[in-house]
């Protein structure tokens, strides 16, 4: 469930409130009672788990690449073998 921030139009405080996205909106002011307006802010999100950091990336696209260049170089020796034969 998101948390919304509301700031209040007569006092200025800001509320966090825990709510789903279809609820109705804070009207009211907790404190004061005046009018609250709902803040545009950046949600809030945690990834857990491997693949998530740069450094995921970088160690899987590294042996990736190694597995790929192996895979080339025993192609080429076994062609360069080939022809000569």
């Amino acid at each position: 469930m998101p948390i919304f921030e509301y700031e209040c139009l007569k006092c200025g405080k800001r509320t966090e409130k825990l709510q789903r996205t279809g609820d109705t909106p804070l009207d009211a002011c907790p404190d004061c009672g005046g009018e609250v307006t709902r803040l545009v802010s950046a949600p809030m999100i945690q990834f857990k788990g491997s693949g998530w950091y740069i450094t995921d990336y970088q160690k899987k696209d590294k042996q990736t690449k190694e597995t790929a260049d192996a895979k080339v170089n025993s192609s080429d020796a076994v062609k360069t073998s080939g022809g000569a034969a």
